[in-house]
This record gives C-alpha cells, structure tokens and sequence, in this order.
C-alpha cells in the first residue's frame, strides 16, 4: 500500500528537473524533501507549520524542489504514526523515482 501511495504523489509531484541534474540527482533531492517532510512529522511539527519549519532550516537542496513541500506532505502526514517511524520514506521514494 505504501508504495501505491507513493506512485500516486510522485505521478503528481511536478518538481521539473534541472537541465543539468541527472536522474540519480534529481531523485536525490526529492527524496531530501521526503527526509525533512518524515522529519517534521516525527518532530510533531503541526501540517500546516511544514513548510515554514523546512525552509527555515535553511535545506541544502535547489530552491525548485521545495515546491515539492506542500504537494508530499499530506502524503506523509496521511500515514500511520507506525510506518512514519518504521521506514525510511526518503529511500522508498528514491527507488520509486529511480524505477520511473
């Protein structure tokens, strides 16, 4: 279910790559943004407060991939608590990513 889930928000995560990022690359920095939407919530950070919290933070990724905050955060936010904790999303959505 996870990964259906997941191909669903990626087929609808229009984060445009750069025209000198690679796949592998361009994975990567998604799959940052991942890393620091699971953070936020396993940190309690409230939805709404995501965003805001992330690029405040100063995130080392290009500035074009925090578009991609508000479009994956209910995907992560929607999870149970359990699969939050137990699995680390940013490498599920670099395999899917690179699977695509």
């Amino acid at each position: 279910m996870l990964r259906l889930t997941l191909a669903a928000i990626m087929a609808c995560t229009a984060v445009p790559a750069l025209a000198d990022v690679d796949k592998t690359e361009s994975c990567g920095f998604q799959a940052q943004v991942v890393s620091a939407v699971q953070q936020a919530r396993l940190d309690k950070v409230k939805e709404r407060n995501v965003e805001k919290t992330i690029l405040a933070a100063d995130p080392t990724w290009p500035a074009n991939y925090s578009n991609a905050i508000p479009l994956i955060t209910p995907w992560v936010y929607e999870l149970p608590m359990k699969q939050v904790r137990d699995n680390d999303l940013s490498e599920i959505w670099n395999q899917n990513c690179l699977g695509q």
